[in-house]
């Protein structure tokens, strides 16, 4: 239950992350902006400070900007034109709209730094066991960590001296500590090793400032590059998306490994959120990028209501498409 507060409140931390990263783009073009919220309504506490509300509301879930002018087709007034999102030159939207992007960004890059700074003990973790090994036989899973061993390298120079001999091995698995006995193959089939499974040494030493710094942008970048590429991997392979569930109970599994690991896992996160929101999709800010791009190479703009309807059913589409991969992590935990 306490990793999954912290789950709840790192989410939603992304989320604020990302709507203050609009929040200080509009305001340093002196945009009004109406309101910041914590939370989604109904509203249970403000207070106005200049012209902007700032309220916490009831759903503690993320955050929302209103920005004035942003919305027009609302029916909402929009008198004065200098202070008005909607009447501002396309460059300047097309910043505000990618701060959000930008602000994920920077939070996965500080976090990442901050855990090469500081490091994070080292955990031997499994990451994938092979059909009819001895691993397999011996009841271990995808997640569990072996414990006992300083680093990944010890553990297998461990098995490398036992081959063909009955082995103990601790095992955690969520809160569960497991005691289980197998023997490493002396002759394993090729590529799959003497216990047949894959592992992954989750820690890392400190790092000087400059290098964490450093390293945590290039990590950074790589991670984009990586869901890209991983996105495209999923358009054929749809099984292994992850949704709202599957995300929710792979971090509370994360959180259990300790709160540095929460940290790493939020910033993969805010990292995965750079990448799904700058997508050309109507409701997204990539798609109103994308009608940004499209108004400059035409020479007009979209009208309120053309938007008003691309966003109707970009939104549509993502709620359909959620519900769908929810329905499918669902399942999968059955």
């Amino acid at each position: 239950m306490i990793s999954a507060f912290f789950v709840i409140i790192g989410i939603s931390l992304l989320i604020l992350v990302h709507e203050w990263g609009h929040f200080i783009a509009a305001r340093i073009f002196k945009l009004r902006v109406d309101e910041f919220g914590i939370g989604f309504p109904p509203r249970l506490f403000s207070k106005k400070k200049g012209e902007t509300v700032y309220s916490i509301n009831a759903v503690p879930l993320g955050g929302f900007v209103k920005i004035y002018g942003e919305n027009p087709s609302l029916g909402r007034e929009v008198a004065d034109h200098k202070r008005s999102f909607t009447h501002q030159p396309a460059w300047k939207r097309a910043i505000i709209i990618s701060a959000g992007v930008v602000m994920n960004f920077i939070f996965g890059w500080v976090v990442i730094s901050a855990i090469l700074f500081i490091g994070s003990p080292s955990l031997i973790l499994v990451d994938l066991v092979a059909s009819d090994s001895p691993a397999e036989l011996a009841g271990l899973q995808q997640g569990d960590q072996i414990t006992g061993f300083t680093n990944a390298d010890e553990f297998v120079k461990f098995i490398g001296d036992n081959k063909g001999k009955e082995i103990s091995l601790n095992i955690k698995r969520d809160k569960e500590e497991i005691t289980t006995s197998l023997t490493p193959r002396l002759n394993p089939p090729k590529n799959e090793g003497s216990l047949g499974v894959a592992l992954r040494d989750a820690g890392v030493p400190p790092h000087g400032f400059i290098e964490s710094v450093n390293k945590g942008f290039l990590s950074s970048v790589a991670i984009v590059g990586a869901v890209f590429v991983g996105l495209y991997q999923a358009i054929f392979s749809p099984q292994n998306i992850l949704g709202p569930v599957g995300i929710f109970d792979v971090a509370v599994s994360t959180g259990d490994l300790g709160l540095i690991y929460l940290f790493q896992f939020l910033a993969l996160i805010s990292l995965n959120l750079v990448v799904l929101n700058i997508l050309p999709i109507p409701a997204l800010d990539g798609g109103r990028l994308f009608f940004i791009i499209i108004e400059k190479i035409r020479g007009k703009r979209f009208t309120s209501k053309t938007e008003l309807i691309a966003n109707a059913i970009g939104f549509s589409f993502l709620i359909i498409l959620i519900i769908l991969i929810t329905l499918k992590d669902i399942i999968g935990l059955f």
